[in-house]
């Protein structure tokens, strides 16, 4: 059956179920019309749909293999990846579509994680806005610009829980923590997939990287996972399903093990879970060759053995490998997997096609015309602008420093590798990205500042042994009114497959730095980097520390608003900043010990340092200063039925309007297991003008006190709790209150 037929028979199925009942909702449509299509699909046909392979590029642009088109023509491949352009992705939905008996389209996927043409902040700089308005706004710029160049599918969000930053992927999450993850989860699904999928604005989101991903052991991408059920549902599953509550259509699979079954083929994890469990209806797909990899987790004999364990486990598509597409029949036939599995996983691949629209229109999404108008538009590289202001951590401002007012200051030293580098601001996992979109520091100073005197000078490369240019940086720091360092990580230094040992800055920034520092000029650090750095020996230096992360294309025009005080800073850190190595992993919702902290030397502490972190988590300055009053609580004691509502009020006790993230936190001190000193349960981000006050309410609910116990049992149990209510994890302003 080719194109026409295909929409004869949507059309015929569309039109029966009308007739029959009028008020038959679409999900009633869509089974009809899905039994009806598989009833006329071959074994092979079925299998196909749960094939996705990637698309090539040679210097001209995409290309596919051409093994690949011959699968595409045979109806052997359900989707393809890293392909791009509509008219590209025209032309091969058209070798599926008018090519072969059926005329299934296919589905089209890419890394849309933080921008497509146009680059937002790396997922962790946007966490740190705590705004989940601009994190939604950034998934939905991202999916429109996708959309219009003729994707389907992103393989974002990624909500991976991460509280080691020696693992480089933690530049694509939202941080340490499972309430917050959650919020960002919601809010970027929100974004990614809109109100109507058939829009051909939106996306198909993936949530992704099930499960535990961001715990592998020592940091090290890939690794194996080993944690109890119990702590893997209190921290790290709690964004999954948020995201999936969120409405998101599809999952994918993890390269780790867990407890030593691989999550490709764990059934617990993909049936059990996922979809008794959590009532999962979507598709769930594998990551990069990750069936494949079963062989090399020693826990499958060979490839075929691989798929069959994978689709018995709930797995519905297999990313690469072509594993599912060259064993599944044998595997079929030798009684290792059932029909059954094989229409299931087939049916979740066509339902996703179907609820994109593409059975009515597998061309929707390739309109050249819509792609010009929408790729690297103004309104976009304005919200890119937008998210990177808010993305920005001010860590230090001694003497407040800064900002560096543009009629005040006369001369400014630009000194560092990323002062005039494009390339780098575009951050990990940019894909579609391109420098050409991306304002350097140097050429935002310079409109920024017109009547400042500015000198520039790389000073060193990122890494190296290379001093030959210190005599220049040295030099212009000299005739400067003040220093602006430029350092940090290379975009390829975090993401994925970028774990590392050493989280300091390079040997040779770090010899700059002193260099620098021997001036004895006011010194400002612009810290750009994907991952939480350490930064106790270089502190010092510095009288101002903003955390730039990697922001996009829009980075040097936010970060000079900034530095200009044209906009006042507010993220809050998303992940602990440790102090050394040595404290790594290191988060702010640990347990308590039988021997907490003291001077004394047998209680759990360092010899050679404090336990507590550099920065800690929510932490983060601002240009003015606010206050908290003493926290009042409407009643003192609750139910499971009844509420608490906790208030403060919030003072901007500065000369400078700004805004606040307003941290609520409660501890559970006495339990059936033992719980966190402080778990963030709620946050409210508030603009308050100069001199003015806001009064913050957080509603204490039961819902907000569960834990799971020993049994696995999710629920709350009587006494007495601590809250605090401030600026950050650290904060002393507390109450207390009672679950009758």
């Amino acid at each position: 059956m080719k194109r026409k037929s295909i929409l004869a028979l949507f059309a015929t199925v569309s039109t029966l179920i009308g007739c029959n009942d009028a008020t038959a909702p679409e999900e009633k449509q869509m089974n009809s019309f899905i039994a009806d299509l598989m009833s006329k699909m071959t074994l092979d046909e079925k299998i196909g749909q749960t094939v996705l392979f990637s698309s090539w590029w040679d210097v001209t642009g995409p290309i596919s293999e051409n093994d690949n088109i011959d699968k595409i023509k045979e109806g052997r491949v359900g989707g393809v990846f890293n392909a791009l352009t509509c008219d590209f992705l025209r032309r091969m939905q058209q070798e599926a579509v008018e090519g072969t008996r059926l005329g299934i389209p296919l589905l089209f996927g890419y890394d849309v994680i933080h921008g497509y043409r146009t680059t937002f902040p790396t997922p962790l700089a946007i966490s740190s806005s705590w705004d989940m308005e601009m994190v939604e706004l950034m998934a939905r710029s991202m999916a429109r610009e996708a959309a219009a160049d003729g994707l389907h599918w992103t393989f974002a969000p990624m909500v991976d829980i991460s509280r080691d930053p020696r693992w480089g992927r933690v530049a694509e999450g939202a941080g340490e923590d499972p309430f917050l993850g959650s919020a960002i989860a919601r809010a970027q699904v929100r974004g990614i997939q809109g109100d109507d999928l058939r829009s051909p604005e939106t996306l198909l989101a993936c949530v992704k990287h099930f499960a535990a991903y961001g715990a592998p052991a020592a940091g090290r991408d890939y690794n194996s996972v080993d944690m109890s059920e119990r702590h893997l549902r209190e921290f790290y599953l709690p964004p999954y399903k948020a995201a999936l509550d969120e409405g998101c259509q599809t999952i994918m699979a993890s390269f780790n093990d867990i407890n030593g079954v691989p999550a490709t083929s764990n059934r617990w994890l993909l049936t059990d879970l996922l979809r008794k469990e959590w009532g999962f209806d979507g598709m769930v797909v594998s990551d990069y060759t990750g069936v494949l990899e079963l062989v090399n987790h020693r826990t499958a004999i060979d490839p075929a053995d691989a798929g069959a364990q994978a689709l018995r486990a709930g797995l519905d598509m297999d990313m690469q490998s072509g594993i599912f597409m060259n064993y599944t029949r044998a595997n079929y036939e030798a009684g290792k997997v059932s029909r059954q599995e094989i229409d299931d996983a087939c049916r979740r691949v066509l339902e996703m096609k179907y609820k994109l629209g593409l059975f009515e229109d597998p061309y929707r999404y390739c309109d050249s015309v819509r792609a010009t108008e929408t790729l690297k538009s103004p309104a976009l590289f304005h919200a890119a602008h937008e998210a990177a202001k808010r993305s920005i951590v001010l860590l230090k401002n001694e003497d407040a420093l800064l900002p560096l007012r543009p009629e005040t200051t006369r001369s400014i030293a630009l000194i560092g590798p990323m002062a005039r580098n494009r390339r780098n601001q575009l951050g990990a996992w940019h894909t579609g990205g391109r420098e050409e979109t991306v304002t350097p520091i140097d050429v935002a100073f310079a409109a920024k500042y017109p009547a400042t005197r500015l000198f520039v000078a790389d000073g060193c490369g990122y890494e190296g042994n290379d001093r030959s240019g210190f005599a220049e940086a040295i030099t212009a720091a000299r005739q400067a009114e003040v220093v602006v360092l430029c350092l940090g990580e290379q975009e390829f230094e975090s993401g994925e497959a970028a774990s590392k040992t050493d989280l300091r800055l390079a040997a040779v920034q770090r010899a700059l730095i002193d260099e620098i520092a021997r001036l004895k000029k006011p010194m400002v650090l612009l810290l750009h980097n994907g991952r939480p750095m350490l930064l106790a020996e270089e502190e010092g230096h510095f009288d101002a520390i903003l955390e730039v992360w990697h922001l996009g294309s829009m980075a040097g025009s936010a970060i000079a608003d900034v530095v200009a005080g044209d906009h006042n800073p507010s993220g809050k850190l998303t992940m602990t900043f440790p102090r050394n190595m040595g404290q790594i992993p290191i988060h702010y919702n640990s347990l308590p010990t039988g021997r907490p902290e003291t001077h004394e030397r047998f209680t759990s502490r360092y010899l050679d340092s404090p336990n507590s972190p550099l920065y800690p988590f929510g932490y983060g300055l601002s240009y003015t200063t606010f206050s908290y009053s003493p926290i009042t609580l409407d009643r003192p004691t609750m139910t499971r039925q009844t509420s608490i509502r906790a208030s403060v009020t919030v003072s901007n006790t500065g000369t400078m309007d700004g805004e606040e993230v307003v941290q609520l936190y409660i501890n559970d001190p006495v339990a059936s297991v033992s719980r966190p000193v402080r778990e963030l349960k709620g946050f409210r981000k508030v603009a308050i003008p100069a001199g003015d006050s806001v009064t913050v309410e957080f509603e204490i609910t039961d819902e907000l006190l569960r834990f799971h116990n020993p049994e696995l049992v999710y629920g709350s149990e009587p006494g007495d709790f601590t809250l605090w209510i401030g600026g950050n994890s650290q904060t002393e302003n507390k109450q207390t209150f009672t679950l009758e």
